[in-house]
C-alpha cells in the first residue's frame, strides 16, 4: 500500500482540488503520523503503522521555515493561493497552535496578502478556547463532520480518545457561521460492515444538522488516493452531486470534489 507522509513543517506547494495552489504547513512530526482520529480512508495510513520518532516542529522552526519558503516563492513569482495547515495528523493538537496561527497571518500579510490562511481539522480540539479563538482568526476554518451517527464515526473515523458528536456539533455552532464543513462520502465495506454513508439514513440527519450549524460553506468529497483499508469505494459523481444540490437547496453554498 502506498501512503503519504508529508515533510515538516513546510511542504509543497501542491495543487489542491478544493483550494488551488496550496503551501502546506505540517505541525506534526516529519517521519510519521500523529492524529486523534485513525480514519480507515486516511492517505497517511493507520496510526499504528506510522508511529513517529521525531518531535513536533517548534514554533520557531515553523516560522523560520515558512518565511524562507515564502521568500523563495516570491522571488520565483509563484505566490500561493492559500497557506494550509494539514499534514500528518491533527494540526490543532500542537501546543503552540494559536501562536503559530498568529505568526502565519503576519507572514501572509507581509509576503502574499491575497492568500488565505486555511486549517483542515477533524474538530476534536475545538472545545479548547485557544484553538477556537485561533480558528476564528483564519480565513477558512474547515472542520470535519463525516456523519452525525456515533456508531459510524467509531467504525470509520475511529477517534483515539473520547468523542461525543453532539458536543462537537455544539462547539461548531459556537463559530457563528465562521466555519466550512467538510464531509467524506464513500461506499464499500470494512471488516465485514458497510461504510456507505451516501444513503438517506445518513444524509438526512447530517443535512438537518448542517442547517443548525449554519456554516458559510460545505465541501463534500470522496476518496481520492489509496486508502489503508481495503474494500472502500468512491461515492459516485451522481451521489455527490445529489447531496451537494440538497445542501444548496437549503441555502448553504456547497461544492463537490470527485
Amino acid at each position: 500500500m502506498s501512503t503519504i507522509i508529508y515533510a515538516s513543517p513546510i511542504f509543497g506547494p501542491i495543487h489542491s482540488r478544493r483550494l488551488g495552489i496550496s503551501l502546506g504547513i505540517n505541525l506534526l512530526p516529519a517521519d510519521g503520523k500523529m492524529c486523534s482520529f485513525n480514519c480507515i480512508y486516511c492517505e497517511c495510513g493507520f496510526n499504528e503503522e506510522r508511529r513517529p520518532t521525531l518531535p513536533m516542529p517548534t514554533r520557531e522552526e515553523v516560522v523560520c521555515k515558512l518565511e524562507a519558503k515564502l521568500e523563495e516563492m516570491k522571488a520565483e513569482g509563484q505566490l500561493p493561493d492559500v497557506l494550509t495547515f494539514a499534514g500528518n495528523g491533527e494540526p490543532t493538537s500542537h501546543p503552540h497552535f494559536a501562536e503559530i496561527i498568529d505568526e502565519t497571518i503576519r507572514l501572509r500579510d507581509k509576503y502574499c496578502p491575497k492568500a488565505k490562511v486555511c486549517v483542515l481539522s477533524n474538530s476534536t480540539f475545538i472545545h479548547r478556547q485557544q484553538v477556537h479563538d485561533a480558528l476564528m482568526r483564519v480565513d477558512d476554518n474547515i472542520l470535519k463532520l463525516d456523519t452525525v451517527d456515533e456508531t459510524y464515526i467509531q467504525q470509520t473515523d475511529r477517534p483515539t480518545g473520547s468523542y461525543d458528536v453532539k458536543r462537537i456539533i455544539e462547539h461548531m455552532k459556537a463559530f457563528h457561521g465562521h466555519i466550512i464543513i467538510q464531509t467524506m462520502f464513500m461506499r464499500g465495506a470494512y471488516q465485514g460492515k458497510s461504510v456507505d454513508n451516501t444513503g438517506e439514513e445518513y444524509v438526512g440527519p447530517w443535512l438537518e444538522t448542517i442547517k443548525t450549524i449554519k456554516p458559510q460553506q460545505v465541501m463534500v468529497y470522496t476518496i481520492d488516493r489509496e486508502t489503508p483499508a481495503q474494500g472502500l469505494e468512491k461515492a459516485t459523481h451522481e451521489q455527490l452531486d445529489a447531496i451537494r444540490d440538497r445542501v444548496i437547496a437549503a441555502g448553504i453554498p456547497c461544492t463537490a470534489s470527485y
